[in-house]
């Protein structure tokens, strides 16, 4: 197996998890829903992780998972005993998610071409691997450049890790037995432009993006309430109708298009199906981002 891009220190004992195992199981989650707070220790391309403090950690995270995870649902005993598909010579990835913050406080998120073969049609923060050896920030940076054409000098962001999301795809064993599984950590970078400055300097990666849009608080807050696998809240009656979204077209041309905020709304579906909506992580995100902002709303800053 190669070098384990994610470390569990289980009791004092480093652990590297397999692919097969459940992160947040081993970390001592219970059946709930979660978050579960989680010590945190950053090295360059390595998250080191556990239940409790260690020399190293650097901070304390929300860690959380879907109700339907499938690394949950597996069955560990049928998996020794073999006859699966999945593989055996693989660890847990390491993937880092920018929430990009405007200065008049909106958020980026992208749309992920439908031809990919991991999350496709989904809408997402800009975000990718981690190079071995590479700082988590670098590592967000510059998937946010590959993505988006966004190059932010880290001297004129600022950054703070939101949490960490236990990502699986297929995220449902419905769909299949999982071909990828990773921990994404997401990070908040807030830019001193605007929305509007920021926008006139994107410049998609047509590989990977098929649209963008920017999400302010009310929308945002309205997403993150639709929750997969849980009872869903009111949502507002204030809510638009639709959201304004910039699509690539096939001759490389862009055009604004108005998408129905039902769209945003939907759930995980139970089969396999490519219709485009905002990804389970992406909406754990969204929470902790209004989190962050209700703070430095309360404290003025």
């Amino acid at each position: 197996m190669a070098a384990s891009r994610v470390l569990l220190l289980l009791s004092g004992r480093p652990v590297s998890p397999s692919f097969t195992q459940s992160v947040c199981r081993l970390l001592g989650a219970g059946p709930g829903l979660g978050p579960w707070p989680t010590h945190c220790g950053f090295k360059r391309g390595r998250l080191v992780l556990s239940d409790r403090p260690f020399p190293g950690a650097s901070t304390t995270l929300p860690l959380q998972r879907p109700p339907f995870c499938p690394f949950v649902a597996l069955d560990q005993q049928q998996l020794r005993a073999g006859g699966t598909e999945l593989p055996t010579n693989r660890g847990v990835d390491l993937g880092v998610a920018v929430i990009l913050q405007s200065s008049d406080q909106t958020v980026l998120l992208t749309r992920r071409t439908s031809t990919l073969s991991l999350s496709p049609n989904l809408w997402v923060p800009p975000g990718g691997h981690v190079e071995l050896d590479e700082e988590l920030l670098d590592g967000g940076l510059r998937e946010l450049w590959e993505e988006s054409g966004l190059q932010l000098p880290q001297d004129q962001v600022s950054w703070v890790p939101l949490g960490l999301w236990e990502s699986a795809y297929p995220p449902r064993l419905s769909w299949g037995l999982p071909k990828y599984h990773h921990i994404i950590l997401y990070l908040l970078v807030v830019s001193q432009e605007s929305q509007q400055q920021l926008q006139a300097r994107i410049q998609p990666n047509p590989n990977e993006v098929s649209a963008f849009m920017w999400l302010g608080p009310d929308v945002a807050a309205a997403v993150a309430t639709m929750e997969d696998g849980t009872e869903t809240r009111h949502l507002p009656q204030e809510l638009p109708p639709s959201i304004l979204i910039v699509e690539l077209k096939e001759d490389g041309g862009a055009r604004r298009l108005a998408l129905p905020v039902s769209t945003l709304l939907r759930t995980t579906p139970t089969t396999a199906e490519g219709k485009e909506r905002v990804s389970s992580g992406t909406k754990f995100a969204l929470r902790l981002w209004l989190q962050h902002l209700g703070r430095k709303r309360w404290d003025g800053s």
